[in-house]
């Protein structure tokens, strides 16, 4: 499970008051600062001798393949900075996992470390939780997730966020079991974790002085120009705005896990076992693999450069989904509200015919002058929003309508209101739901695929993507600000993510690129409409001849495909 790791020092100063600590009495006292109570972050070894039984402790398999999935280089390149990690902390990766007992109770536990690259999502963390998922769901115990990240891997581009619906389809399989999903956040936790298995279990603990998030505190600030409230995404902030269900000191930790597991443990009938060889055969059963469409003649060309895509794909005349809707569906009519508290002028969505077929159709709503992209959020939808996504999905289930999203957002809502609504959980509730939604789901890119804003609208039977679309973990700007020395890096980082349709559809993420006019969709919005219109129907048609259960276990195949990278041409990336 581990190598050894390095000799720690004998004090450190607590980052809550500055006191100088002697690391003994530090680590008699859990890592808690014994003169303000500040709460040191605990690598995943640490963390799993203060929770489970002593002995009980029996790690699962974590020898996973090399994964460069997409030859991603910074000012390092990315196997680099993943022999650092190693060596650092003597792990193999930013994820522990095993079974063992809490006060006698058998559970699985996945627990990440921040030291590892920041504890972030990358197809070998995914493969390992979703792992960790499926042996909770054989042995019928439940799955206990410790959670410190800062989010997705983005040197491993939209595969890493792929991660995020491979995980939550995992939770999801627990969730239609009965078995007993608990998530316990610590500091720091943001990005696609908190937007997916961090807050889509059963039950939410928040250690006390953990912070959550969707977007990260400095990304609030640069996008809003606001100061922070006091407190902001802290752990009383969380259980104050209903997004937990309790906050617990480090102490009484494994106290509250024994009392919960003995609760909801009692009466209850063991789980039928299933044959180890039967669930080795279901999972190891491919997805269906990606129709590759030859390019049209009047496509652009295969050898676009990624930052040129960037900016058609963002350029204001490029069509919106209402002029989607009114060109492509017919008899369209609009659907508000998330019947709790708002309606999301950035999603819209509402039932509506294709070829005489009804369906209810939802996508992301930009505009094309500077007042409509104001009054809409930019396309950035809200808790709301994705909460309106959700009762449409659910209304579509039950009148046996087949869903079409349209995705073009450059992200979810960063705002202070935004985080204070629950957006990482709103749209962690998104990507549980369509993995398991009992209806097709027909998913096209058509502009801006923006991390897991776009992947809550994007879990689908079949994913399309208009040529001249991105869609990616990060933005070029953000990661240039992340691994670059500044911002003017973007054009780099843009070919670094490997985020063109062309890219994605070599790495599987999408099943078809759609065509566009040349030169791009504005030029010549009817002729897309056309091309979209047709691409539609040859990839819905055959999903609605697809039996319920069937389709399910198709998708989730599909995205299950993304752990480790599993069958991914690095050749074909190139």
């Amino acid at each position: 499970m581990t190598a050894t790791a390095p000799r720690e020092a004998l004090w450190s100063r607590c980052a809550g008051c500055s006191s100088l600590l002697y690391r003994k009495r530090l680590r008699r006292n859990l890592d808690v600062c014994p003169e303000c109570g500040a709460h040191t972050r605990l690598g995943a070894p640490e963390r799993l001798r203060q929770l489970v039984d002593p002995g009980s402790l029996r790690p699962l398999p974590d020898r996973l393949p090399e994964a460069d999935p997409i030859d991603f280089v910074d000012v390092l390149p990315y196997p680099h900075r993943l022999s650092a990690a190693r060596a650092s902390t003597g792990l193999s990766e930013a994820v522990v996992c095993g079974t063992a007992t809490i006060g006698g109770h058998p559970a699985v536990l996945a627990v990440m470390d921040f030291r590892f690259l920041g504890g972030s999502l990358g197809c070998a963390v995914g493969e390992l939780i979703t792992q960790a998922a499926e042996r909770a769901l054989d042995d019928g115990v439940p799955l206990i997730l410790v959670t410190a990240s800062g989010g997705a891997r983005m040197q491993e581009g939209a595969l890493s966020l792929m991660q995020m619906a491979t995980v939550s389809q995992a939770i999801a399989a627990l969730r239609e079991a009965g078995v007993l999903t608990v998530s316990v956040l610590t500091d720091p936790t943001y990005g696609g974790v908190a937007a997916s298995f961090a807050t889509n279990t059963d039950l939410v603990l928040a250690e006390s002085g953990a912070r959550m998030g969707f977007a990260g505190p400095r990304v609030i600030r640069q996008v809003t120009g606001r100061a922070l409230p006091e407190g902001f995404q802290t752990a009383d902030f969380l259980l104050r705005h209903g997004q937990v269900d309790m906050v617990v000191q480090r102490r009484s930790l494994r106290g509250r896990l024994v009392a919960l597991l003995a609760a909801t443990g009692s009466g209850r009938p063991p789980r039928p076992a299933v044959p180890r060889q039967e669930v080795a055969a279901r999972r190891e059963r491919p997805a269906d693999d990606p129709v590759v469409v030859p390019p049209p003649a009047g496509d652009a060309p295969a050898d676009r450069d990624a930052w040129d895509t960037v900016r058609v794909a963002r350029h204001p005349g490029r069509p919106t989904t209402l002029d989607y809707l009114d060109s492509v569906f017919d008899g369209f009519v609009e659907l508000h509200g998330d019947r709790l508290a708002a309606d999301c002028p950035a999603v819209v969505g509402g039932v509506a015919r294709l070829d005489g077929r009804h369906l209810m159709v939802i996508g992301h709503q930009k505009g094309h002058t500077t007042a409509e992209l104001v009054a809409r959020n930019f396309g950035m939808a809200s808790p709301a929003g994705h909460r309106k996504a959700l009762r449409l999905m659910r209304l579509a289930a039950r009148l046996g309508l087949p869903v079409v999203t349209l995705v073009d957002t450059p992200g979810a809502d960063p705002g202070v209101g935004a985080e204070e609504q629950g957006q990482a959980a709103a749209i962690a509730e998104n990507i549980l739901t369509l993995t398991m939604l009992p209806t097709p789901v027909l998913a096209v890119i058509t502009g801006e695929g923006g991390s897991g804003g776009a992947l809550a609208l994007a879990v689908a039977d079949r994913v399309l993507m208009l040529r001249n679309a991105i869609y990616s973990v990060i933005s070029p700007e953000g990661c240039a600000a992340i691994l670059w020395p500044d911002r003017s890096a973007a054009p780099q980082a843009a070919r670094a993510l490997r985020l063109t349709a062309p890219d994605l559809h070599r790495l599987g993420v999408i099943d078809e690129v759609v065509p566009e006019p040349a030169p791009a969709a504005h030029h010549d919005p009817a002729e897309t409409a056309r091309l979209l219109r047709a691409a539609l129907l040859a990839n819905l048609l055959p999903l609605l001849d697809v039996p319920t259960a069937t389709l399910v276990r198709r998708r989730r195949q599909r995205f299950r495909r993304f752990g480790a990278a599993r069958g991914l041409s690095r050749a074909g990336v190139r």
